[in-house]
């Protein structure tokens, strides 16, 4: 698991630390205590701030060494902007700049005081307070496993951070704190999405993410794994094909979370897919980057991160995460492009191509899901076409969705949260793309609109359930950095679906 920064809050009033940071508002300057700290040192703040033309503009900052007066070495001024203009995912962003200026120096503790100017209400207070603890959590976040030599860094990597305890002073402690309780177990679920990613494929087979997610009975999820045998029982033809190249045995591991009080409450599913390393198959990928196909299991990892963080936090409602693990790799025994299989749903799919792997996993994993658990909806994540990033780059993940509603609530969280999603067409009129003179269906559909045809493909299989399909590869993995993912896995969906679940589903769950 990644190190974990302590967070700790305490009054306004308390001592601060030797790294301590202040936020100014735009146009009203610092709050009650900030203004204290600048009388205290004559002035000091002020004439800093107007020396560096510092006004307070979002997540600008300056930092003064040893101020006079002040209990603390290094105190840095963080810039809100206008905070009437802030939404919860700005607050969060700030509270990632405020701990990377903190941590960019040695240091165990530091102290990040929540007061600003022109916020009235101590239920304000403390959800900022939390907002911010958990920004600077996320921030936080290294993954330093396999680093033997102290302080080793990669090359162009800020020095590793030493920062260990970060103390949130605000107006009431105990309410922040109740209030941050939920986001620790959604950053938890985070950190773990990020840490699956982040692991290499020799460590990291379909039998050990198998067993990473097993081990989550202790939060109380009810946990099966499948095997090959039981998928081949299933007839999931087209899952396994994929992995019949590999020495590593493949498998499907369904996880629950039971809250919701009534029993017959039909369950929200959430599919990933799982593929350890994707070499491509016999279609084999170019060499160059090919390394960066460790995380080519991003979906998989955020499902069983938001499914320990329902759990965590105790989510009053029926979730179904399911995961399909395999590794396509190049063999004797490998799948070969030409051949014909037979999904589980009995529709025969053309394999031309086989590096379009993911979306023959997703195949029987969204008919299996339908089959047993009769959802009430189905979001898929996947890593699944280089396609999307030619039309989305690294800054949304593209939607595609048979329902409108389900659409807009996952486009509604993604505002929320800063994991934004972008819808993209689904139309009968690229069906003739993706039509086989061989079978029912082939597994690519030629050169253009490559992320549609793809999402065409996973339509063939969802009956009447509401269903959107998350594609992933540009914001899973080698994302764009940001004020609070700093890492080469981002985690990202965990927050995302877990806000829609909280905000559209939990109030009206039955």
């Amino acid at each position: 698991m990644a190190e974990r920064l302590e967070i700790v809050f305490a009054p306004l009033a308390a001592h601060w630390s030797a790294a301590t940071a202040l936020l100014v508002t735009q146009g009203l300057g610092l709050a009650g205590t900030g203004k204290d700290a600048n009388q205290r040192s004559g002035g000091a703040l002020e004439r800093a701030a107007g020396a560096a033309d510092f006004t307070g503009k979002p997540k600008s900052t300056i930092e003064l060494l040893a101020p006079p007066k002040l209990d603390c070495q290094r105190l840095v001024l963080v810039g809100v902007g206008k905070p009437d203009e802030l939404k919860d995912n700005d607050w969060t962003s700030l509270g990632g700049t405020a701990f990377g200026q903190l941590a960019s120096r040695k240091g165990e503790a530091a102290s990040l005081v929540a007061e600003v100017a022109g916020i009235a209400g101590a239920k304000a207070g403390a959800e900022i307070a939390a907002d911010l603890a958990l920004g600077a959590l996320l921030r936080s976040y290294r993954f330093r496993k396999y680093q033997t030599r102290p302080g080793a860094n990669g090359e162009g990597e800020p020095p590793p951070s030493t920062l260990a305890r970060l103390t949130v002073h605000c107006q009431d402690p105990d309410a922040a704190e109740s209030a941050f309780e939920r986001r620790r177990a959604v950053a938890g679920g985070v950190f773990l999405a990020r840490d699956l990613v982040n692991e290499p494929a020799n460590v990291l087979g379909p039998v050990e993410f198998a067993e990473r997610a097993a081990a989550l009975t202790r939060a109380s999820l009810e946990v099966e794994v499948l095997d090959v045998d039981a998928m081949a029982a299933l007839k999931m033809a087209a899952l396994l094909g994929v992995g019949q190249g590999s020495v590593r045995p493949s498998r499907l591991v369904v996880m629950q979370w039971h809250g919701a009080k009534g029993k017959r409450a039909k369950p929200l599913c959430f599919v990933g897919k799982g593929v350890v390393f994707d070499t491509g198959g016999i279609s084999i990928k170019p060499a160059a980057g090919m390394e960066d196909m460790k995380g080519d299991m991003g979906g998989a990892a955020c499902v069983t991160g938001l499914m320990l963080a329902l759990a965590e936090r105790k989510s009053p409602v029926h979730a179904v995460g399911l995961i399909g693990l395999v590794e396509n790799m190049p063999s004797g025994s490998a799948q070969r492009p030409g051949d014909i299989v037979t999904s589980m749903s009995g529709q025969t799919i053309e394999v031309l191509n086989t590096d379009a792997e993911g979306r023959l996993v997703l195949a029987d994993m969204l008919w299996y899901a339908q089959e047993r658990f009769k959802p009430r909806l189905i979001v898929d994540l996947a890593t699944l076409t280089g396609a999307i990033m030619v039309a989305l780059g690294k800054e949304y993940a593209g939607l595609f969705a048979n329902d409108d509603k389900l659409a807009a609530d996952l486009a509604e969280a993604g505002e929320a949260t800063g994991e934004r999603v972008w819808r993209m067409p689904l139309a009968k009129a690229y069906d003739k793309l993706i039509d086989s003179k061989n079978a029912d269906m082939k597994n690519i559909g030629g050169r253009f609109g490559g992320a549609i045809t793809a999402a065409q493909f996973l339509q063939r299989f969802i009956r009447n359930t509401p269903w959107a399909h998350l594609d992933v590869a540009g914001v899973a993995m080698d994302s764009n950095r940001t004020d609070t993912s700093q890492g080469w896995a981002s985690g990202w969906g965990v927050r995302l679906l877990d806000r829609m679940v909280a905000d559209k589903y939990e109030r009206s769950d039955k």
